[in-house]
């Protein structure tokens, strides 16, 4: 049984060990690595417990000050987010979330079904004082650092209010994880102009162009990747599709790059001089790099990561966290919900 926050000095992060694609084998290694990296904080994995003690045993990692917290079952990328929160209470998420919930730990990492993970902790963990709509953000590399993009499928429906709320805590969260003190918002419509887009961001517009935050106005799709601004804003429908894109785009690529090379002996050798220079810029697309896309608005730190995230990226989603807890994150996100509504 974890204690309770006022008698643990550490941060404790709680890893739900059967949500991913590769569950329990990528869930359990990346975390071990993380902890024995950095053993500032405590480690809580959630999951089948045998599994989990056979997948240490086998890669000779340490369970020492590790806590185990049994579940029974998985939560599926198949399953119904909210359904299955009510039918599955035996699970690794719903165990996990809970326990963050009660104040057991402090923070929620989860390779599992994104809906499910979104849905329990805006339900179990419970959103900030003066959130309507928690949000999920992601990372697009661009010509010069980092385009944060929210929303990009909490919800897939949002009032302009709902979008005013993601940029207030996007803006909080550039801040603080990538030290800019005070990120250009964008927000993404199908031309630059004030009156272009339709009723949703017409509306969503004015509201940020009323705001306090530093908004540069309508940005377009192409603008993304010059890194014109820090945050792009946009529902999360809009927000899913471009994730998606982003993802089946580098997929293509590296085929693509193969069938060129094996097209033209002289193609093949130019390739094989730039294998360095391709590789890290591939290295900058990869969402392994980045831990996790964060569920912002939520009383706790949140953490979720692709379905088919590697160790090396779990590892990265347990750092992530870590570091914004030393941040303060949710106390600094709260604050500002709260002065702001």
């Amino acid at each position: 049984m974890s204690l309770p926050s006022s008698d643990f000095p550490k941060c404790r992060i709680v890893v739900d060990a059967m949500g991913g694609d590769f569950a329990p084998h990528h869930e359990v290694i990346g975390a071990l690595s993380a902890f024995s990296e950095n053993k500032s904080f405590h480690l809580i994995l959630v999951g089948d417990d045998e599994k989990i003690k056979a997948i240490a045993k086998e890669n000779n990692l340490s369970l020492d000050g590790v806590e185990l917290i049994h579940s029974e079952e998985i939560i599926t990328m198949n399953d119904s987010p909210t359904s299955a929160l009510k039918t599955k209470q035996k699970s690794s998420l719903v165990i996990g979330a809970k326990l963050v919930a009660s104040g057991g730990a402090d923070a929620f990492v989860s390779t599992g079904n994104t809906g499910a993970v979104a849905a329990a902790g805006t339900l179990l963990i419970g959103r900030l004082a003066g959130v309507e709509r928690p949000t999920i953000g992601t990372y697009i590399p661009n010509m010069t650092g980092i385009t944060t993009v929210f929303d990009v499928g909490a919800f897939v429906d949002s009032k302009p209010q709902h979008m005013l709320g993601y940029a207030q805590l996007a803006n909080v969260y550039v801040k603080e994880m990538f030290g800019i003190e005070k990120p250009m918002v964008g927000l993404l419509s199908v031309g630059e102009e004030n009156e272009k887009g339709n009723k949703l961001t017409k509306e969503t517009f004015e509201l940020l162009k009323s705001s306090k935050l530093n908004f540069f106005g309508n940005i377009e799709g192409r603008d993304i990747l010059t890194g014109k601004v820090n945050i792009v804003i946009c529902d999360g429908f809009v927000g899913n599709i471009l994730l998606k894109f982003g993802e089946s785009f580098l997929k293509i690529l590296k085929p693509m790059l193969k069938k060129t090379a094996d097209a033209n002996f002289f193609d093949k050798v130019k390739i094989a001089i730039s294998r360095n220079a391709i590789r890290k810029s591939f290295k900058v697309f990869d969402p392994n790099e980045y831990g996790g896309i964060p569920l912002l608005g939520v009383k706790a730190i949140t953490i979720i990561g692709h379905g088919s995230s590697t160790v090396y990226g779990i590892k990265n989603m347990v750092l992530k966290a870590k570091e914004m807890y030393d941040k303060k994150l949710i106390a600094k996100l709260a604050k500002e919900m709260n002065k702001e509504n």
